[in-house]
C-alpha cells in the first residue's frame, strides 16, 4: 500500500491520524541500567574517599606533631600547645613556602578552598580535574593545616573526592554529565566521611555542584553519601561530630530572637565575603610572585597564633567549646575576631585550605555573643546560648554560601539536635534573604564570577524536558519522495511559495523514512537532473518518535547540524516533521511562567543558536 500522497515529483504530505498508534511504540533505551552502573562506580569512589579522609586526618596530625611537638605520631594534638614562644610565627611561614612551591611546580589548582574550583571545572571544563589534584590537594592541605593554617579538613577532602571522581570519569568511557555526577559523588562523599552528615552532603551536591535534581544524578550521589557516612562510622568516632547540650523546642519569643541572629549573621556573612575577596585583591597587587603569598599570609597566621593559640589548626574543638555555651564573652569575642583575621588573610593569600570550619567557628562565636546580648536585655526571652551559637554557626554558612538546605541539615546532623530544626530554619532563611539582597555572588562563586563564569542560582524545570514531540508536532509538513527525480524536485522548489528548508525528509512510496537531504545537495548542478532523490542521500538517518522530549530533539538537531527531524512511528513510517521553529515556539510559550523579564527575541536567538547552525552541509 502506497503512502497517500507519495507521487513522483510531488512532495509527500502526511497527517497525524496515527498519533495514538505511534505513541505506544516507545521502548526503554537502557538509561536506567546505565544509571545504576554509574551509581556502582560512585559507591566505589565513596569507599575510597572514606579511606582517603581518614588518611588525611592522620597526615594532618602527623604534620602537626612534627611541626609543633617534634614527634612522629598520628595522634590528634593541638598546635596551640607548643613551646616555641614567639618563634611559633615561623611555622606557618614555612608551611606557606612549601605550599607555594607545590603550587608552582605541581599544580596551581591546589590553591583555594576547593569548592569554587570544583564548580568551575563542572561549568567550564566538562568536569575534568587534573588527576594530580587527587594527591597534591590533600598533601598541600595537610602541610598548610598541620603548620597552623586556620582551616578545616573538609575543604581539602571535598576537593580530593571530586578530583578522584573526575579522574575515574576521564578513564572510563562515560558522558560529560556522568562525569559531573561522579565528581559530585566523590566530593560529597568526602564531606559525609569527615562529618557523618549524608543528608547535608546530598544537599551540598544539589545546591553547589550539580545545579539540578534528577534521578540520574541524585541516586548515585545519595548512595555515595551513604557510603561515606558508613565510612565515617567505621573509621572515626561514633556519635555527633560536634556534641552539645540538649536543647528544647523554643517558644515564639525565642524564635524571634533566633531570627534576629539570622538577620545579623546575614549582614556579617556579606561583610566577611567582601573582606575575604578584598584581601585577595590586595595580594594581587603585591609586587611579589604569587608563590610567596602563602608565606606572607603565614606571617599573619603565626602572629595571631602567638597571641591566640586557639586560632591555629583545624579548630574543631573550638566549635564544640562554643556550642557548649560555657565560653565567656571575652573569649568568644577574641576567638571570633582573631579567627576571622587569621583565616581571611590566609585564604586571601591563596594557600590550600577550606572555608566551612572557619565559618562555623566565626558564626558560632558571633551567635553566642548575640545570644548573651539578647539575654542581657530580655532575660525572659527563653534564648539558649548553645542554640544561639548553633543558629549563628549555620546562618553564617547559609549567608556566605547561600547553601540554605545544606546549612540547616548540617547543623542538625553534626550535633544530633533535632529540636533545633525550627530555630535553624528561621535563622538560616533570614540570613539567606539578607545575603541574597546584599550580595551578587557568594564566597563560593565570587572567584569564578570574576572570571566571567556564571553559576546557576535557580532550578526551574527544563521547558523542553517537560514537553514531548506530540505536543508541538504540526499536522502537515512537506516531504520528498525517494523515487522523484532531481528535475521534478527542483521544479517544485522553484515554483512553490513555501519557505525553503535547509534539509528535507525523504520517504519512499509507502511513507517509510529513507533519509535526510540538504537543500544545497538538491540544487547542486553536479548531480544529473534525471537521478532519483533517494540515490544522493548522504546524511545519517536521524529520527525521533512522538514520545521523545523536545530536549532530545534539540540535542539531536544541534549535534547533527539539522533544522528538521522526521517523526516516525514504530514501523519507521514518517508521520510528521519537527522543525527548530516548532521547538522555538514551544519554548517561548511555556518559559514565560519562569522568565517573564526575558524578551522573546533573546529567547529565540539563544535557542536558535543552539539548534540551528548556519553552516550548511552540501
Amino acid at each position: 500500500m502506497k503512502h497517500p500522497s507519495a507521487q513522483p515529483g510531488i512532495p509527500v504530505s502526511v497527517s497525524l491520524d496515527d498519533i495514538s498508534q505511534s505513541a505506544s511504540t516507545f521502548t526503554a533505551d537502557g538509561s536506567k541500567k546505565r544509571m545504576f552502573f554509574i551509581a556502582g562506580i560512585a559507591v566505589l569512589i565513596a569507599a575510597c574517599v572514606s579511606v582517603v579522609a581518614k588518611l588525611l586526618i592522620y597526615l594532618i596530625n602527623l604534620v602537626t606533631n612534627l611541626s609543633f611537638h617534634h614527634q612522629f605520631s598520628f595522634a590528634a594534638s593541638s598546635p596551640g600547645d607548643n613551646s616555641y614562644g614567639v618563634f611559633v610565627v615561623l611555622v606557618p611561614v614555612a608551611g606557606g613556602v612549601i605550599v607555594g612551591l607545590m603550587a608552582l611546580y605541581g599544580s596551581k589548582a591546589i590553591r583555594g578552598h576547593g569548592i569554587p574550583e570544583a564548580m568551575e571545572q563542572i561549568l567550564t571544563n566538562k568536569s575534568k580535574i587534573k588527576p594530580s589534584i587527587t594527591y597534591l590537594k590533600p598533601l598541600s592541605s595537610a602541610i598548610s593545616i598541620g603548620t597552623g593554617g586556620p582551616f578545616g579538613a573538609e575543604g581539602p577532602i571535598i576537593a580530593t573526592g571530586g578530583a578522584l571522581g573526575s579522574t575515574l570519569g576521564q578513564l572510563l568511557r562515560i558522558t560529560h554529565y556522568e562525569r559531573k555526577v561522579l565528581l559530585a559523588a566523590g566530593a560529597t562523599a568526602g564531606m559525609s566521611a569527615i562529618f557523618g552528615t549524608p543528608i547535608a552532603a546530598i544537599f551540598l551536591a544539589i545546591e553547589l555542584l550539580l545545579f539540578e535534581f534528577s534521578p540520574a544524578s541524585i541516586i548515585p550521589v545519595a548512595l555515595a553519601c551513604i557510603t561515606g557516612s558508613a565510612g565515617h562510622h567505621l573509621l572515626f568516632e561514633s556519635g555527633p561530630v560536634f556534641p552539645m547540650p540538649a536543647v528544647s523546642t523554643p517558644g515564639n519569643p525565642a524564635l524571634m530572637a533566633y531570627s534576629l541572629v539570622g538577620v545579623l549573621m546575614g549582614l556579617l556573612s556579606a561583610g566577611v565575603t567582601k573582606i575575604v575577596y578584598g584581601i585577595e585583591d590586595f595580594f594581587e597587587h603585591i609586587p611579589v610572585h604569587w608563590m610567596w603569598w602563602p608565606a606572607i599570609g603565614g606571617v599573619a597566621v603565626g602572629v595571631i597564633g602567638y597571641f591566640v593559640p586557639a586560632t591555629l589548626g583545624v579548630g574543631y574543638d573550638n566549635i564544640t567549646a562554643v556550642l557548649s555555651g560555657k565560653m565567656i564573652t571575652g573569649a568568644l569575642l577574641t576567638l571570633c575576631i582573631m579567627k576571622f583575621i587569621s583565616w581571611s588573610v590566609a585564604l586571601g593569600s591563596g594557600t590550600s585550605g577550606g572555608t566551612l570550619a572557619p565559618l562555623l567557628t566565626i558564626g558560632g562565636a558571633a551567635g553566642a555573643l548575640i545570644g548573651w546580648g539578647i539575654l542581657a536585655y530580655f532575660p525572659d526571652s527563653g534564648v539558649s546560648i548553645p542554640l544561639a551559637a548553633l543558629t549563628g554557626m549555620a546562618a553564617m554558612f547559609a549567608g556566605a554560601s547561600r547553601a540554605l538546605l545544606t546549612s540547616i541539615m548540617f547543623a542538625i546532623e553534626a550535633t544530633d539536635e533535632a529540636n533545633a530544626l525550627l530555630p535553624l530554619l528561621a535563622a538560616c532563611v533570614a540570613s539567606y534573604i539578607i545575603s541574597y539582597f546584599l550580595m551578587e555572588n557568594t564566597i563560593m562563586t565570587e572567584k569564578i564570577a570574576r572570571r566571567g563564569i556564571r553559576t546557576p542560582h535557580a532550578y526551574h524545570p527544563d521547558v523542553l524536558e517537560k514537553l514531548s514531540v506530540e505536543h508541538v508536532l504540526t499536522p502537515h509538513q512537506a516531504m520528498l519522495n525517494a523515487s522523484s527525480t532531481l528535475e521534478e524536485v527542483r521544479h517544485w522548489l522553484n515554483s512553490t511559495r513555501e519557505e525553503h528548508h535547509n534539509y528535507y525528509i525523504v520517504v519512499n512510496d509507502n511513507g517509510f523514512f529513507k533519509g535526510i537531504i540538504s537543500f544545497s545537495s538538491l540544487m547542486n548542478l553536479q548531480h544529473p537532473p534525471g537521478v532519483h532523490v533517494g540515490s544522493i542521500i548522504r546524511r545519517k538517518p536521524f529520527s525521533i518518535e512522538l514520545t521523545d522530549t523536545l530536549k532530545t530533539a534539540a540535542v539531536i538537531m544541534a549535534k547533527s547540524n539539522l533544522d528538521v527531524l522526521p517523526v516516525t512511528n514504530g514501523n519507521n513510517i514518517v508521520i510528521g516533521i519537527l522543525t527548530y521553529k516548532d521547538i522555538l515556539s514551544a519554548y517561548h510559550q511555556h518559559s514565560e511562567e519562569h522568565e517573564p523579564s526575558v524578551s522573546i527575541s533573546v529567547k529565540r536567538r539563544t535557542l536558535k543558536a543552539l539548534l540551528k547552525r548556519r553552516k550548511r552541509i552540501p
